[in-house]
């Protein structure tokens, strides 16, 4: 039985998401970066706070299926989920990967404390969305196309000001739905570079493994097995857009019989359903991972029959 499992990104953190993680995974978080995670609103206001949880969020579920005998076929991670995905393909250790999160959302929150972040834009063709983009930009005005969650949803990203121009345009345009993210930097732009450049010095310290399971890079969309390309995926995929739109046209060649996505959310469950019925697909969101082990168990036994 091939399983993908998939990790969202920040922008679907919500308080509270931590009551059932183990206190020795928060006290890993706090003896490795000396931070208290809050899991409450005001905490989630900060970047560095709100990657912390997800990323603890996401390994504690991913230790409890490995210890139940789950493991993936396949991972793709989007955005901040990245960092997770190379977790649970056994490429990162989990004290690394907490430190190399903690230092590049400090990057991030002190490079851009205010006026920056991104949208999302429903409706409109890509193309059509880069055109309005492409004639803020000719005015100076700082806002970029970033990621493609699914055919007609885009991400922009770029100051909050420009941002909101581009929105204001796209609903005239037609566009079903616009909306400013619950994410307080401007990902996926050229405006991150700076910050992978510093990303990369400190993967480039790191010992990687190679990945037990296809692992999907950020950066290019594809399955990559060259530890220089996986390094390159967790340095810089913060300054490209993540196409995770084409990333799972890709990912569904493979034939993954059951998807499982991880803590926050249901977005990306959502978007691979619109492309394919014929996945069981399981959501942590909603679920404990005792009733995963109980679903993905009786699959199993289906699949041996």
């Amino acid at each position: 039985m091939k399983a993908l499992w998939m990790f969202p990104g920040q922008g679907t953190q919500k308080a509270g998401m931590l009551t059932n993680v183990e206190a020795d995974y928060l006290n890993k978080v706090k003896m490795i970066t000396n931070i208290d995670l809050k899991d409450n609103i005001e905490g989630y206001h900060s970047t560095v706070q709100i990657q912390l949880s997800i990323l603890i969020l996401q390994i504690y579920q991913i230790d409890k299926l490995n210890s139940l005998g789950w493991t993936p076929s396949i991972v793709a991670g989007n955005s901040l989920g990245t960092f997770s995905a190379a977790y649970a393909a056994g490429i990162i250790t989990m004290e690394d990967v907490i430190e190399l999160v903690s230092i590049r959302a400090k990057m991030m929150e002190k490079l851009y404390p205010s006026g920056y972040g991104m949208g999302v834009v429903i409706g409109l063709e890509r193309e059509d969305l880069g055109a309005v983009i492409n004639s803020l930009q000719a005015k100076n005005e700082i806002v970029f196309l970033a990621s493609q969650n699914a055919e007609m949803q885009n991400t922009i990203s770029g100051e909050r000001r420009a941002i909101t121009e581009v929105l204001a345009i796209a609903r005239k345009m037609g566009a079903t739905k616009v909306q400013l993210l619950d994410v307080p930097t401007p990902s996926h732009s050229p405006l991150m570079k700076k910050i992978s450049d510093k990303v990369e010095e400190l993967v480039g310290k790191m010992k990687l493994n190679s990945p037990s399971c296809l692992y999907f890079a950020n950066y290019s969309g594809h399955s990559e097995t060259s530890l220089n390309k996986i390094r390159y995926d967790l340095s810089h995929n913060l300054e490209y857009p993540v196409l995770w739109n084409s990333m799972m046209d890709i990912g569904l060649e493979y034939r993954p019989d059951v998807s499982v996505e991880f803590s926050p959310g249901d977005i990306l469950t959502g978007i691979l359903e619109k492309k394919v019925k014929s996945i069981q697909s399981i959501k942590l969101n909603y679920l404990s991972v005792e009733d995963a082990d109980y679903i993905l168990s009786k699959l199993k036994r289906g699949f041996k029959k």
